[in-house]
């Protein structure tokens, strides 16, 4: 009962007129917005209604939220739905926002045991607690350039997608069973040669950071498929075909 009221609020939700201050907003500081079909921003919009409706924004290191940061953030992260079936991000409960780098607790365990505390400069994380951290300044950087293969809020939702599967690992919640063995296999080998191609320092279409550790490299793969995609889709082909599956949008295609 209480999925079926969720999901006709949800349908309510994205019925209701989009507010022409918000899309002013997606068009001034989204120019990704543009490169989808009529069809693609109407759900784009709607999705961003109940994004909008049922997170939290909190404002920090004397930030204040407004709605040009808010609609900002949910028109990137609700790029990640279309097409497919969503429960909205739902180990989400709220997003914090900095309006530029800031400093996180890091605790490290070298050889030997020794763990070493200390602090690092951050732009974003995603965390499993139900929170992600972004800087202002990082979400605009990112939405700004849509083909430099880097978007702050694309890379830290791809986090959040991948938690919808579990453990945080390069492994999201998959629309099929069968997918599960061609992500494991192609995937593994994609990340091992990203390792390998970072230890010889070889330039790559994928950000290096990737090879950290498979739930930074699917992350960076998300960025790479919708910022670019023809790059990835040339040297990484079924890479590029299981993302296309996965995130049913083709964007190495013209709309």
């Amino acid at each position: 009962m209480l999925d079926f009221l969720k999901k006709r609020r949800r349908e309510a939700l994205r019925s209701e007129p989009f507010p022409e201050a918000f899309r002013a907003i997606i068009e001034k500081n989204v120019p990704y917005f543009q490169r989808l079909s009529h069809a693609d921003q109407d759900e784009l919009l709607g999705h961003m209604l109940v994004f909008l409706d049922e997170k939290k924004f909190e404002g920090c290191g004397g930030l204040e939220m407004t709605d040009e940061i808010r609609v900002t953030v949910a028109a990137q992260a609700c790029l990640l739905l279309l097409h497919r079936e969503t429960d909205y991000y739902p180990e989400l409960d709220v997003i914090l926002v900095y309006p530029g780098g800031y400093r996180a607790p890091v605790r490290e365990t070298v050889d030997g045991g020794v763990v070493i505390e200390g602090e690092q400069e951050r732009l974003g994380e995603s965390w499993t607690r139900g929170i992600v951290v972004l800087s202002w300044d990082g979400v605009l950087a990112g939405a700004a350039d849509i083909s430099d293969g880097h978007n702050l809020v694309l890379h830290e939702f791809a986090h959040q997608l991948d938690q919808e599967g579990g453990p945080v690992d390069g492994a999201p919640l998959l629309p099929r069973r069968s997918m599960y063995a061609a992500w494991a296999r192609i995937l593994g080998r994609e990340y091992h040669q990203l390792v390998r191609d970072e230890a010889s320092m070889r330039h790559t279409v994928i950000d290096p950071y990737g090879a950290t550790n498979p739930a930074e490299f699917f992350a960076v793969i998300t960025e790479a498929f919708f910022e670019q995609p023809r790059q990835l889709r040339a040297r990484h082909a079924e890479l590029y075909a299981l993302l296309k599956e996965f995130y049913q949008q083709d964007p190495a295609q013209p709309t």
